[in-house]
């Protein structure tokens, strides 16, 4: 009887170090790695996954959606972050209104993955909402 093999691969050639210290690093760090053309036209969902240390493994572009909303799989969230081992993780998404008040749908999602990334011992350090013009922090408004 023949099944499907399933590999695990992860490969981490920089060798530039990124630690991620508050909120405002990992808004900088993300805006590098945002197609500002698209900012202000569609929502995406990207996850910054670290170590330990707080250093960077990588970005995961989770999904791309519409003017108002894009899908956030909390499996396939915590399947990226097992596979590379990732110790934390951070959650950002844009709000092309340019909006950063958390709606519902921010909030509740939030505690979801929270919730799930407990289970597996794996900390959601933050959940940003990004604009150009500036963030807003789950941590940091004491919604997390």
């Amino acid at each position: 009887m023949k099944v499907s093999e399933i590999r695990v691969s992860y490969s981490n050639e920089n060798p530039v170090k990124v630690k991620i210290q508050d909120s405002n690093s990992v808004y900088e760090l993300v805006k590098y790695h945002w197609d500002y053309n698209l900012i202000e036209l569609q929502e995406e969902v990207k996850v910054v996954l670290l170590n330990r240390a707080n250093v960077v493994i990588g970005i995961y572009e989770l999904s791309r959606g519409g003017l108002t909303a894009s899908v956030v799989d909390i499996k396939l969230i915590l399947s990226v972050a097992l596979k590379a081992l990732a110790s934390s993780i951070v959650l950002i998404h844009n709000h092309p209104s340019g909006n950063l008040k958390a709606s519902e749908a921010d909030k509740s999602i939030t505690t979801k993955l929270k919730q799930a990334c407990d289970i597996v011992d794996i900390s959601l350090l933050d959940h940003l909402i990004i604009s150009k013009d500036g963030y807003l922090s789950f941590k940091d408004e004491g919604l997390l």
